[in-house]
C-alpha cells in the first residue's frame, strides 16, 4: 500500500513540476508574443545578462538573441517576464507612450539599492515635482553660477595629481574629484574635514550594483545593500542635525530640500528626500567618472582627435585679453569640437546599458502581442551600435557628430535617456567633462603607464584601472 502511496505522491509532484514549467516556458497571451527565451525556471535567463564580458560591441547576451530571434525578443530576468527591445520604431513609441501605456520601472534589486521612494520609481505628478526640484540644482541659470566653481575644482586637483611622483588610478581620482564637488553642492560634505568615508560607502555600494542579486554575506549584492545601509545613515543624521539647526540661508540642495519639507503643502516626504539625496550623489559622479576615464583612453589612443581638441582649447585661451581669467559661459557653449567628441565618448560607453519601462496595457507591435504587465528593457548598447544607423559603429569618431544637434534624445541617441524621463543632470555631465578636458589640455601633459581594459557586468568597469603620469605642460 504504501509503495502506491509513496509512487502516486511522486506522480503528483512530477505533474505539478511539469506544469509549471510549461507555464514558465510558455505564458499566458492574447495573441502572439516576440521569439525568445524564458530560461530556467526561477533563474530565468539572469546568469546570462549577468555574466561578465570585455566586448566593445553589443552585449554577447543581446546580440546572440538578436541573430536568434530578431530585434524584439522575450526573457525572463530577476523574476520578471521581459520583452528586450533593439528596434528604434519600437524604442520610439515605448518613450513616447509614457504615462498612457508604460511607466517607468526597474527590478525589484534595484528598488532595494536605490530606495523604494527614489525618482525613477515614482510617476506622474511626484515625478515631475521632484524633478522639478532638482532642476533647481541643474538647470542652465545654476550651471552658469556652477561654472567657475567646477574649473577651480579642477585645477585644484589637477595640480595635486601632477605633484604626484607616481601615476593615478583616472577612474579612482576623477570619481573622488567629482564626488567632492557634488558631495559639497548637494549637502555640504566636505571629505578632508569629516570623521565619515561617504564616498567609501559608495563605492561598495557601486561594487553590487550591476551583479547578481544574492542577498548572501559576502556576495557584492549584500556588500551593495550594506553600502546603501551605511550612507543613508549619515545622510538621516545629516537631517536631524540640520532641523536641529536651521541655516537662515540656503547654501546647498540639502538647505532648499529642508526648506520643502517645512512646507504644509509640500508632497515630499522624509524618506523621499533622502532617497532623493543618495541618488543623485551617486549618479553626480558615477556615470561621468566612467565617461571621463574613457575619455582620456580615447585621447590616448587616436593622436588625431587629441590634436584637434587641443587645438580647439588653446584657441580659447589665444582669443581672451587675459590668458589667465577663468572660462566664461560663452567660451564653454563655444567648444564645438569637444561636444561632438562628449557624444561619441558616451555613445561608445554605454555606462547605462538599458532603461526599463513596465507595460500598463496589452499592446501590439507589428505582428507581436505584449501583455500588460511585462516589463520591457530597451537596449541602449544595441541602439548606439547599430551599423544601419552609425558607419563603422565600432570606430571612435567624434567627426560623426559635425552638425548633428543631440541636445535632446532621439531614436539613436539615447544615453541620458528618453521621453519624460532624460536626466536631468545630463547638462551638469557635459559640462564637468568640458571643463576637465580644457584645463587637462590646455596645462598638462600625460603618459599612460598600465590598466585601460574595460569589462562589462554588463555596465562599464576598469577592473585594473587606468593608470597614468601626469605633469605641467611648462
Amino acid at each position: 500500500m504504501f509503495p502506491i502511496f509513496l509512487s502516486l505522491v511522486v506522480l503528483l509532484i512530477t505533474l505539478v513540476t511539469l506544469n509549471s514549467v510549461h507555464k514558465w516556458w510558455n505564458p499566458k497571451c492574447s495573441g502572439v508574443l516576440p521569439p525568445g527565451s524564458m530560461g530556467w525556471p526561477f533563474l530565468g535567463e539572469t546568469l546570462q545578462f549577468f555574466a561578465p564580458n570585455t566586448t566593445s560591441g553589443i552585449p554577447p547576451f543581446v546580440n546572440e538573441r538578436i541573430q536568434k530571434y530578431g530585434p524584439v525578443f522575450k526573457t525572463r530576468l530577476v523574476g520578471q517576464a521581459m520583452i528586450v527591445s533593439t528596434d528604434a520604431e519600437l524604442n520610439y513609441f515605448i518613450f513616447q507612450k509614457e504615462g498612457e501605456l508604460f511607466q517607468s520601472w526597474y527590478p525589484h534589486t534595484f528598488t532595494e539599492i536605490f530606495g523604494r521612494q527614489n525618482v525613477g520609481t515614482l510617476h506622474g505628478f511626484l515625478f515631475k515635482y521632484l524633478k522639478n526640484m532638482v532642476l533647481n540644482l541643474f538647470g542652465p541659470e545654476s550651471l552658469k553660477k556652477m561654472l567657475p566653481e567646477v574649473e577651480h575644482a579642477t585645477n585644484r586637483y589637477l595640480n595635486m595629481w601632477s605633484s604626484c611622483q607616481t601615476s593615478v588610478d583616472v577612474k579612482e581620482t576623477i570619481a573622488q574629484m567629482i564626488f567632492d564637488l557634488a558631495g559639497k553642492k548637494l549637502i555640504s560634505y566636505d571629505s578632508e574635514n569629516n570623521s565619515e568615508n561617504l564616498r567609501g560607502y559608495f563605492v561598495a555600494f557601486m561594487n553590487g550594483l550591476i551583479s547578481f542579486p544574492s542577498n548572501i554575506p559576502g556576495t557584492a549584492y549584500h556588500q551593495c545593500l550594506q553600502g546603501r545601509k551605511k550612507a543613508m545613515k549619515m545622510l538621516r543624521k545629516m537631517l536631524q542635525e540640520r532641523r536641529a539647526r536651521p541655516r537662515e540661508t540656503q547654501i546647498d540642495f540639502f538647505d532648499y530640500v529642508l526648506e520643502e519639507l517645512k512646507r504644509e503643502d509640500t508632497v515630499v516626504t522624509e524618506a523621499m528626500a533622502l532617497d532623493l539625496m543618495f541618488v543623485l550623489l551617486f549618479a553626480s559622479y558615477e556615470t561621468t567618472s566612467s565617461a571621463l576615464t574613457l575619455a582620456i583612453k580615447f585621447l590616448t589612443d587616436h593622436p588625431l582627435v587629441f590634436k584637434q581638441l587641443t587645438e580647439e582649447h588653446d584657441e580659447i585661451i589665444k582669443r581672451r585679453e587675459n590668458p589667465d581669467s577663468g572660462l566664461t559661459w560663452s567660451e564653454y557653449k563655444s567648444m564645438k569640437f569637444t561636444f561632438q567628441f562628449i557624444n561619441e565618448t558616451v555613445r561608445l560607453a554605454n555606462i547605462a546599458p538599458a532603461i526599463f519601462r513596465k507595460t500598463l496595457k496589452e499592446f501590439k507591435f507589428k505582428e507581436y502581442t505584449i501583455p500588460a504587465g511585462w516589463a520591457v528593457m530597451v537596449s541602449t548598447a544595441a541602439v548606439h551600435l547599430n551599423p544601419a544607423t552609425y558607419n563603422d559603429p565600432l570606430e571612435f569618431n567624434p567627426w560623426r557628430w559635425e552638425g548633428v544637434d543631440t541636445n535632446v534624445a532621439s531614436r539613436n541617441f539615447m544615453v541620458f535617456g528618453g521621453g519624460l524621463r532624460v536626466c536631468v543632470g545630463a547638462d551638469f555631465a557635459k559640462l564637468q567633462m568640458a571643463v576637465f578636458l580644457h584645463c587637462f589640455l590646455t596645462q598638462y601633459k600625460w603618459k599612460a603607464i598600465k590598466g585601460g581594459e574595460i569589462m562589462r557586468t554588463p555596465g562599464l568597469q576598469f577592473p585594473n584601472g587606468y593608470h597614468i603620469q601626469i605633469s605641467r605642460k611648462y
